[in-house]
């Protein structure tokens, strides 16, 4: 009975469904009746937009009509308005239909408009502002095209827009302020475009946003705090940016984020622990920024995280952190832990992680044995290079036969298994050694080079393809298509190359690492050797390149490059971007190298030529991808990418240098003094220290100066954009400093001296000698100099981070955020610079001007010294000198200052300054005599009497530092500010100190005031401390003037407000006159 009526409820429905149907189909049948008008209005639009985009129609007619109207799914229309009487265009998807030509303003008339695609087609131009008429639109699409321009900032002002993809184009400016009037946006795609400035603070305004993608633009800054208010985001993409500082507290409120990429970037700092709460995370990309280690702890509780990139984390002093416990993110399927500082064994619970693929824990510092994982079934890619592991090779090794394996670089106990040609995929070099204590991979190989028959002097690779001959010699043949866990080996076995990374882990088996192009492409090469340029081998994480048994010596590397991947010249002016960086014998010789940047486009060759000396008869050349640069598109567009490789010997090959003998040393000062005696006369005949019409004449005579590191006064007028102000990047006591990148891609920073005075004259030949002659990594490098048509300019490397002055005190949307390991890190660089002057170069050198402009800091924050116009020799046999006082006030040494008694403690005493800055982010310099102004150091010597030294620290770092650490810093430049000079600590004391391999001793030594000026100090400190702020501290740099004149035999006197005060016999003060 029961089944009787279910079957004829079952026969009713079935009915009722038919009924409907047919109902439905009568009435779109006569919605597309003629009865039924489309309006006039759209019937025009679509025609002029079909017009203009070069659209045909599916059907025979040449134009739109009423019938094409939901004829197709490329127009829908509702037929709904005016009582089921008139049509209205609603839908349009015309995407992927090769269309060409710009948007036309007629796509503003289609009013009734609720989604619009127009995506991956090649439509230029502008985007209309017509579209601002589209009330009703909820998703607009135009992804994929050649739109150009600035994004309109009337998007903001449409209500119904919940979908916006603007990505893939050429779209220039900044992102609209105004688009933070929506309220309705959901997902905001404007990745892949050439979008700059900052991420406005009004973007965090739009409440109900879900997707945000920015990635690959040239976005730059903080991100905004505002980004907290997102709290309905769930995937928020900015990779391939230039976005700086930390990552904001307020991300922690992101709780519904599912995945959050920020790779390659220039974040700094710690990875934030808030990352723990972010509990519905499944994807978690940070390589390619320049994070401090170690992972935090609360990683441990993300338990959804299906993918997880990590790379490049380090410590300070080369500190390094046990194994993450990610022990709950059992559904890893990927897993990149890449030179993350790791001194771990690897954990055998990540053989429980059944949906492991891909796992990288390459460079780092693993120990012990591989756990023998019965569970890695599942694993396809595993990369376990340049480790410390011991041990016998695992068994399960040789049965992944399919699987992507490199353990190289390692100190297994040798095993059968290691064969470098019997599997491709199998990447063993320098895995195994009889002894942990060999170094050189060529000989924990079993393999010997006998000295007597070292004939390799000369290496010629050509990257790719066949054996070529080209200008230079014969290039060898390397086209082994390999290269996900490879390494190659020649047949003569003088070179090889290892090879590490997979492009997608889905790629087949065919994948090839090497490329190739027609020979019809190879007329875009300006080189006659274009033949090397048609191939190329890439490598989408390492390339190594070995050169073996070679005769040791100096060499001239040769890379050549050329970007051929791109098969069309509008793909290669793509948004993307190929950066890698480039290791020579472990010293990084090119960071964040672009090929397209540096070539100038498709087709195009770019060379590099570095010098490298060979000391234990092996060459290495290392390309290596830090995640930076664009990901997208072919998959050959990001990692590293070479053509050909050429290593000629500089001079005749020569045995490991011994220890220099005192004939040496001294034939090394007489060149520098020759150096120096070259470069005055260079100056003198040029007439910069003689008169206007013997510098014409000698200018007249002069071609260039003997040596190297001279540069053209075009040469770096090409370079800076004929000195540009939109690259000017500071200004020096004696000129400009200008921006500049050379033609082979070198950025360099250009100092630009007065001519006109004699001053700036000794300075150029001052620093020219001091620089040229110390190299250390705490000093800046002089890279060479110009001294024709009238210039005198300076080329050093370019410093990323600016100036510490810059960084401390600069404009507040320019100012770098400098956490309390960094400014650890720039202290302890400072210093040993300065110990490196004073104590352990071969020439003796006081600096005289040290202050937060004149400390410079790279990428990574170490901080150089620069500025050496007013650096002096130190007589060694002397106590001290008596000298022209140089230098700038508010650093400067009382008895150098107020006696011009100079020895290498007044660099102390400004270097104590320096750290007082660093602690509390407060100038110095910009100290002024009046009521309401305290001296930095007055302020200091306040809080040491009331023994409260730590109220000195920078409130913008919070609780987030070391105390203990600000304690000692604090004292240490109280003991270095010392009023007298024998009782400040000397400069490799400090450094010992800052280590912690020595103690500080410190007692509190009274100001230097009398009673009442220290009074009136503890006055106006305790008033000004009470009011203590950022506003307060951190104003503007003031850029004080450098200056110098000379002291005879003056009385000097100290004013109340400690401001040193130099007057003659008269009592007047020569500096009111300076």
């Amino acid at each position: 009975m029961l089944r009787g009526k279910l079957l004829i409820i079952s026969v009713v429905l079935i009915l009722l469904l038919v009924v409907s149907h047919e109902a439905q189909a009568m009435q779109y049948e006569a919605l597309t009746q003629t009865t039924v008008d489309l309006d006039p209005s759209d019937v025009d639009a679509i025609n002029r937009v079909a017009h203009a985009l070069r659209l045909t129609w599916e059907s025979d007619e040449s134009e739109f009509s009423s019938k094409g109207c939901n004829s197709s799914s490329k127009v829908l229309c509702d037929c709904s308005f005016n009582d089921h009487t008139l049509c209205r265009v609603t839908r349009i998807d015309l995407s992927d239909m090769h269309l060409r030509g710009e948007i036309p303003p007629a796509i503003g008339n289609l009013t009734c408009l609720i989604s619009l695609d127009l995506g991956s087609n090649r439509i230029h131009g502008n985007i209309p502002d017509s579209l601002r008429n589209l009330n009703q639109l909820q998703y607009l699409d135009l992804s994929s095209n050649d739109l150009e321009g600035p994004i309109p900032d009337f998007f903001g002002e449409m209500n119904s827009l919940n979908v916006l993809i603007l990505a893939e184009n050429w779209l220039k400016g900044s992102i609209p302020q105004n688009l933070g009037n929506s309220s309705s946006i959901k997902t905001l795609d404007l990745a892949e475009n050439l979008l700059s400035e900052r991420i406005p603070e009004s973007l965090g305004n739009i409440s109900n946003l879900e997707f945000l993608r920015l990635s690959d633009n040239q976005l730059t800054g903080l991100l905004p705090k505002s980004l907290g208010n997102l709290q309905n985001v769930y995937r928020m993409v900015l990779a391939n940016n230039k976005f700086q500082g930390q990552l904001p507290p307020c991300l922690a409120n992101l709780t519904n984020l599912r995945h959050f990429n920020v790779r390659g970037n220039e974040f700094i700092g710690p990875i934030p622990r808030y990352i723990g709460n972010w509990n519905q995370l499944e994807i978690l990309i940070l390589q390619g920024n320049h994070f401090e280690g170690p992972l935090p702890d609360t990683i441990s509780s993300l338990k959804n995280v299906t993918e997880m990139r990590i790379a490049d984390l380090y410590g300070r002093n080369g500190e390094v952190f046990p194994f993450p416990d990610i022990s709950r993110m059992i559904h890893l399927e990927t897993l990149v832990l890449r030179n993350c500082s790791i001194n771990d064994s690897i954990p055998r619970y990540i053989g429980g992680f059944q949906a492991l693929s891909h796992l990288d824990l390459s460079y780092n510092k693993l120990t012990g044995e591989v756990p023998d994982f019965p569970e890695y079934g599942n694993l396809t890619n595993i990369f376990l290079r340049a480790n410390k592991l011991t041990g016998p090779i695992p068994t399960w090794f040789s049965n992944k036969t399919e699987a992507n394996l490199d353990f190289s670089e390692n100190n297994f106990t040798y095993s059968s298994i290691v064969n470098y040609r019997s599997n491709r995929n199998m990447n063993s070099f320098a895995c195994c050694s009889p002894s942990v204590e060999l170094d050189n991979a060529w000989q924990r190989n079993n393999f010997s080079c006998d000295e007597d028959k070292l004939e390799n002097d000369r290496l010629y690779i050509n990257c790719g393809g066949e054996k070529v001959t080209a200008g230079r010699g014969t290039f060898e043949r390397d086209t082994q298509p390999e290269g996900a866990s490879t390494f190659y080996i020649s047949d003569d076995r003088k070179w090889g190359y290892s090879s590490m990374g997979i492009y997608d882990p889905t790629q087949s088996k065919s994948m090839s690492y090497t490329h190739s192009i027609e020979s019809h492409d190879e007329c875009g090469f300006e080189n006659k050797d274009a033949s090397l340029y048609k191939t190329a081998r890439v490598a989408p994480v390492s390339l190594k390149y070995f050169g073996f048994c070679m005769k040791n010596g100096l060499y001239i590397v040769k890379l050549d490059f050329a970007e051929i991947t791109f098969k069309e010249e509008a793909e290669h002016k793509s948004r993307g971007n190929r950066l890698f960086d480039v290791f020579i014998q472990g010293r990084k010789v090119l960071a964040d190298f672009n090929i397209k940047d540096i070539a100038g486009g498709l087709n195009k060759n770019a060379s590099q030529a570095f010098q490298a000396e060979v000391r234990e008869n092996s060459l290495e050349i290392h390309l290596y991808w830090a995640g930076k640069g664009s990901k997208r598109g072919p998959f050959e567009l990001y990692g590293p990418l070479v053509s050909a490789i050429s290593v000629e010997p500089v001079v005749k090959p020569v045995k490991p240098p011994k220890k220099l003998s005192p004939l040496s040393i001294a034939g090394i000062s007489g060149s520098i003094v020759l150096f120096l005696v070259l470069i005055f006369v260079c100056l003198w005949k040029m007439g910069y220290l003689r008169g206007k019409e013997s510098k014409i004449e000698a200018q007249k005579e002069l071609i260039s100066l003997p040596g190297g590191g001279l540069f053209t006064y075009r040469q770096l007028k090409v370079a800076t954009q004929n000195f540009n102000k939109e690259n000017k990047i500071g200004e020096g006591g004696f000129g400009a400093v200008f921006k500049g990148v050379l033609p082979n891609g070198t950025v360099i920073a250009v100092k630009q001296l007065s001519a006109k005075s004699k001053q700036g004259s000794r300075e150029f030949v001052n620093e020219v000698g001091v620089i040229s002659a110390l190299q250390h990594l705490n000093l800046v490098k002089l890279l060479g100099c110009c001294i024709d048509e009238n210039q005198l300019l300076l080329v050093y490397e370019y410093m990323e981070n600016n100036s510490l002055a810059h960084a401390l005190f600069g404009p507040e949307e320019l100012r770098v955020q400098l956490n309390w390991a960094i400014r650890s890190k720039i202290c302890r660089g400072i210093a040993k610079g300065l110990a490196f002057l004073h104590e352990e170069s071969k020439l003796k050198i006081i600096h005289r001007d040290i202050k937060t402009t004149n400390i410079l800091l790279d990428k990574d924050f170490t901080a150089k010294i620069s500025d050496f116009g007013f650096a002096k020799l130190h007589e060694g046999e002397k106590t001290h000198v008596i000298t022209k006082i140089a230098g700038t006030t508010g650093y400067m040494a009382p008895e150098y200052a107020m006696r011009g008694h100079l020895t290498s403690k007044a660099d102390v005493y400004s270097f104590g300054v320096v750290l007082l800055e660093i602690v509390s982010g407060q100038n110095s310099a910009s100290y002024r005599p009046n009521d309401e102004s305290v001296y930095l150091l007055d302020l200091a010597y306040v809080l040491q009497e009331k023994g409260d030294l730590l109220a000195l620290v920078d409130p913008i770092l919070g609780s987030e530092y070391s105390a203990k650490e600000a304690k000692t810093i604090l004292e240490l430049a109280m003991l270095c500010t010392n009023p007298s000079p024998t009782l400040r600590p000397s400069m490799s004391e400090v450094v010992k100190i800052l280590k912690g391999k020595s103690r500080l001793n410190y007692t509190p030594s009274l100001a230097p005031y009398s009673a009442d000026g220290f009074a009136r100090a503890k006055a106006m400190a305790s008033r000004s401390f009470s009011n203590y702020s950022r506003s307060m501290s951190r104003e503007e740099p003031s850029n004080p003037a450098s200056c110098e004149f000379s002291i005879k035999e003056e009385e000097v006197h100290i004013s109340a407000d400690y401001t040193p005060e130099i007057t003659d016999e008269t009592g007047r003060s020569p500096l009111n006159n300076v």
